[in-house]
């Protein structure tokens, strides 16, 4: 911003690009601490409000409602969990080297304490809150991960006769095999995993889908 355009917006009381960042980046941080501790239905705007020292008004400036907050929040926490840009996914392997890579960048998401912790919450309150639901599904994670296995079977199995549909419906039950008893043992179903427990798991996932899409037939 040039030095008179932000004098002017200094004086007229507007805030700056970083600061407005920062504001958001504190509402979202008490968002989502008032969510994981108490719940979605008992967070209120007074108490997130006083939580991230501003007033009603400023939250409504910066969002609709409790639920596209919500949203956010989900956002942010799926950024945080994320693997840096640059870790290397595909780059420089063979396919079962890269699924069991992608598998165990999954489970480390996943069975992060926010990963678990807004696990649980969705778990509990989305028959009050479906609009819970709606804002992890609307959260682009999920659907980049299932692009990029299904480009994988289309770039590595040409022979495996699998259409579109087909590779995008391996992906996700990919991810649903990866995910879902580690993520149950974590949350209390049983022991939680040891990272080698983890380490075999994975293999084994990606043994049994690989084998499943080698054998496909229509």
């Amino acid at each position: 911003m040039p030095r008179k355009a932000a004098a002017i917006a200094r004086r007229s009381g507007r805030p700056s690009r970083a600061d407005a960042l920062l504001l958001r980046e504190r509402i979202l941080g008490a968002a989502t601490e008032l969510f994981l501790a108490e719940g979605y239905g008992s967070t209120s705007i007074e108490a997130l409000a006083a939580r991230a020292g501003i007033s009603k008004r400023t939250f409504y400036d910066r969002f609709n409602d409790k639920a596209m907050l919500f949203a956010a929040v989900v956002h942010r926490i799926i950024e945080h969990i994320r693997p840096p840009a640059g870790v290397p996914i595909i780059a420089g392997a063979s396919l079962p080297e890269i699924l069991i890579r992608l598998a165990g960048l999954i489970l480390s998401a996943a069975l992060s304490p926010p990963a678990l912790a807004l696990h649980r919450l969705v778990n509990a309150e989305a028959v009050r809150f479906p609009e819970l639901v709606k804002a992890v599904n609307s959260d682009g994670a999920t659907r980049e991960a299932i692009a990029l296995i299904a480009d994988l079977l289309e770039r590595e199995l040409p022979n495996a006769r699998l259409s579109s549909a087909d590779r995008r419906f391996a992906a996700e039950q990919f991810l649903f095999l990866v995910i879902s008893l580690p993520q149950r043992r974590a949350m209390g179903f049983g022991t939680p995993m040891t990272p080698a427990e983890l380490d075999v798991w994975g293999k084994q996932v990606v043994r049994l889908f690989l084998n499943g899409c080698r054998g496909f037939k229509e």
